[in-house]
């Protein structure tokens, strides 16, 4: 089974009978998943701010735009009377 695998793969799979080799891989994937989801956090606490800057921008914006309105209705109310 061992010579099939290492013929398919052709030498790609290792499987070391030493196991204290998983330990640099181990160690490394686990840094790399910490910078990961440091990463991942900090991502979404920028995100999180800019949706907050754009919910106020969007908020002034609808409310300019109501006064905006509210003002052209009042000058058409006007000029009917």
């Amino acid at each position: 089974m061992n010579q099939f695998l290492m013929n398919f793969s052709g030498g790609f799979l290792y499987f070391p009978e030493d196991k204290s080799l998983y330990l640099p891989a181990a160690i490394e994937f686990a840094i790399l998943l910490i910078i990961v989801f440091v990463t991942f956090r900090f991502i979404r606490r920028i995100a999180a701010r800019q949706a907050a800057q754009a919910k106020i921008l969007e908020e002034r914006a609808l409310k300019e735009r109501d006064a905006r309105i509210a003002k052209e209705n009042a000058k058409e109310e006007y000029q009917k009377q």
